[in-house]
Order: C-alpha cells, then structure tokens, then sequence
C-alpha cells in the first residue's frame, strides 16, 4: 500500500551499465515507474573513472572502455530520445547481467541496437564524435560535484536528498515495489539521516553470487572498489 501523499512526475537515475547493482535497482524502478508513472532521465556515472588506480587511463583516453563505451552510446541515443537511452540501457543490462554476453564488444552492441529497434549506427556514431565524451563526462561531474557521488545506483527525487540506493538483490516482487519506493522517498527527506545498511550474511552473498553469475562470467575486468566516503 502506497503512504507517499505526494509523488513526483519524474526523478533522476545514474547508472553505469556494467554494475550488476544498478542493474537490479533499474529493474524495480522501472517497475514502480510502471505503477506510478513518473518518468526517469537516465543519466550517466563511471565506475572506471571513479575506480581508477595509479597511472592508467581515464575512460575517455581509451579506444574502447568497458561502461564508458557503452554509455557514449548510450548518450548520443538520449540525444534523440531519452525512450532510445532507456531501451538502450535495458537491452544492454538484460545482455551482460542475465545472458552472461559483452555489450562493449561491438559485434553484441550491433546485435543489441538491432534487437531494442534502436538504429543500428548509433555505435560508430557515437563513437566517431567526440562529444559524446562530453555527454558521459557531465552527468558523471554532476553525481560526483554535486550529489557526492561514489557509485551507483544514484537516485535523486525532487525537493529531496540523492539517494544511494536502494541496494537490492533479489529484486522485489510487483506487490512489494511501492512498498521499497515508499521508503526510498522517506529515507530521501529523512534530515540528517547518511545510511542503513543490512550486513550480508554468507547464505545473502551465495544468493547474490547466483544473481550475478552471468554477469561475473561475462566480465573482463577485476572488481576494484574504492571505499566509499
């Protein structure tokens, strides 16, 4: 049962598409946009960057990042239509972190542009402008300069506080949904109140574990954390 007396028309989501924990919050509020109806502006955060150790490049020095890639394409659709990033970040979540595929692998990103409907240039394209460096860059500056970002999921509801979170793995049922929402939006205009954390118990990590195996299959990359402020 819904307790919100008041629900916004729209928030705001920062993900990167190679966390498997964005990914999970992306599927319940897509959910509880379904049963509510706002809208969501999908913008843009980078675990590469923000995870970046010693010398190596930043994401936007590469030829091919692994999220960062993805997200260039990802702007370059939003510039079309927010729609487009939105089919573009559900096709490419679905990919790496339920079949266990490569969605920065262009010959995948092809096959997925294709499978969402999405124009099937838009990989070279983005990849081709320069800009698009821009698009991702501003969106991950904006998390970090002025929600105080360290990772994601990022939710930011009007008049309210961003929101780290929620962390949820399995995703909640439909008949559950609005009732994590509603704590969401309570947690968000809550003064005063940082965190709440459930520690993971091994029997939770082994859930986890068998959530995301397609998805640690799939990568090529180390898990790099940098503690959280």
């Amino acid at each position: 049962m819904v307790v919100a007396t008041e629900q916004p028309t729209h928030i705001e989501f920062f993900f990167d598409p190679i966390c498997p924990y964005a990914y999970q919050t992306s599927l319940w509020i897509r959910d509880v946009r379904e049963q509510l109806g706002f809208s969501i502006n999908w913008r843009f955060f980078s675990l590469e960057e923000m995870n970046r150790t010693g010398d190596s490049k930043h994401p936007w020095e590469r030829e091919i990042a692994y999220g960062w890639s993805q997200m260039r394409v990802s702007a370059w659709l939003r510039r079309q239509s927010m729609d487009w990033c939105d089919r573009h970040y559900d096709v490419c979540g679905k990919a790496l972190h339920i079949e266990g595929r490569r969605p920065y692998d262009r010959t995948v990103a092809m096959q997925l542009l294709s499978e969402a409907d999405l124009p099937t240039n838009a990989w070279d394209d983005a990849l081709a402008d320069p800009t698009t460096h821009d698009d991702v860059r501003r969106d991950h500056d904006d998390a970090v300069n002025i929600h105080a970002g360290f990772g994601v999921p990022i939710i930011i509801i009007p008049g309210a506080r961003a929101v780290f979170g929620p962390v949820v793995v399995p995703v909640p049922p439909a008949d559950r949904a609005l009732e994590l929402w509603d704590m969401t939006v309570a947690y968000s205009k809550f003064p005063g109140l940082f965190e709440i954390k459930t520690p993971k118990t091994n029997n939770d990590l082994q859930v986890i574990g068998n959530i995301f195996k397609p998805y640690l299959e799939a990568r090529q990359w180390p898990t790099i954390m940098n503690p959280a402020p």
